[in-house]
């Protein structure tokens, strides 16, 4: 029932942007705090940014602070990751997440590729 879609992953050069996408059905979207997480290659899952259900708060990850905004439709059930200045060290599978009644719900992944 709860499905989570990312999209919006792919090869970008150093400095440039991507914004991924997390389409979200089968819950009530405006009610749970939604998150960004990364996997780096040969690393443990980590958080990357997380929001709560009306965008009232926001929290990122020290390595990205500055440089990704998290953000949310509650109109269209979508989570946006805006990624902005990337690194080759941003590299890896972002996931996206959805918290409903204490439980956490993960999308599939999309990659994310910054090389020149």
């Amino acid at each position: 029932q709860v499905q989570l879609v990312e999209s919006g992953g792919g090869l970008v050069q150093p400095g440039g942007s991507l914004r991924l996408s997390c389409a979200a059905s089968g819950f009530t979207f405006s009610s749970s705090a939604m998150s960004w997480h990364r996997q780096l290659p040969g690393q443990e899952r980590e958080l990357v940014a997380f929001i709560t259900p009306t965008a009232g708060s926001r929290n990122y990850a020290d390595s990205v602070k500055g440089r990704f905004t998290i953000s949310r439709d509650n109109a269209k059930n979508t989570v946006y990751l805006q990624m902005n200045s990337l690194k080759p060290e941003d590299t890896a599978v972002y996931y996206c997440k959805a918290l409903i009644r204490g439980y956490n719900y993960w999308g599939q992944g999309t990659q994310v590729t910054v090389s020149s």
